[in-house]
């Protein structure tokens, strides 16, 4: 299914999996996701500081929302089939229709392990490829998150390279991995 340009943003998209629903993050989620990102081990790899209370969240929401809103981006919440709460969000940061996209995915700890990153990456990639007709996935993956590199890997992306210096954040550079799938790599 392809849409227009007007008709792609004038409704938020919910996809299903098999075990999952990703759905419009709302301000409803904002205990949520201080849930996911106020945990260590989930922003160890991510370039935002863990949260310390919920308010904490406020930013990301609204960044989510307007990205989705000015048409840049769009990011899901992740929810376990038929549930309200949200225990990951996952999507684009950023697409050019007809040419690329950045996705970034996240999950709460306790649900690590089950193929939920794999089976809702699957889907995004599926949309990205088909409805928002991008031709080119990249994601960056700071050095070090083994699994994530894994994951992508298992799913056809190419380890392209180290981008040095890539990302600055909290007054410090890192090198990260960019790695990518092309529409054709996952089509033929």
């Amino acid at each position: 299914m392809k849409l227009d340009s007007k008709e792609r943003f004038d409704v938020f998209p919910v996809l299903q999996t098999d075990r999952l629903d990703l759905v419009e993050i709302r301000q409803s989620h904002l205990k949520d996701l201080f849930h996911v990102f106020g945990d260590d081990q989930v922003t160890q790899y991510y370039n935002i500081k863990t949260f310390a209370k919920e308010e904490e969240g406020q930013p990301l929401l609204d960044w989510f929302q307007s990205r989705f809103e000015e048409k840049l981006g769009i990011r899901w919440g992740i929810a376990l089939k038929g549930e309200k709460e949200i225990i990951g969000t996952i999507g684009f940061n950023h697409f050019t229709k007809g040419h690329r996209a950045t996705i970034g995915y996240d999950l709460r700890r306790k649900h690590w392990n089950k193929g939920y990153i794999t089976e809702v990456l699957k889907a995004v990639i599926d949309f990205g490829f088909h409805t928002l007709e991008i031709n080119r996935i990249e994601a960056e993956v700071m050095q070090g998150n083994i699994v994530s590199e894994k994951v992508l890997v298992k799913l056809g992306f190419i380890r392209e390279g180290i981008l040095r210096q890539w990302m600055f954040w909290n007054g410090n550079h890192y090198d990260m991995t960019m790695y990518s799938v092309l529409k054709e790599d996952v089509t033929q």
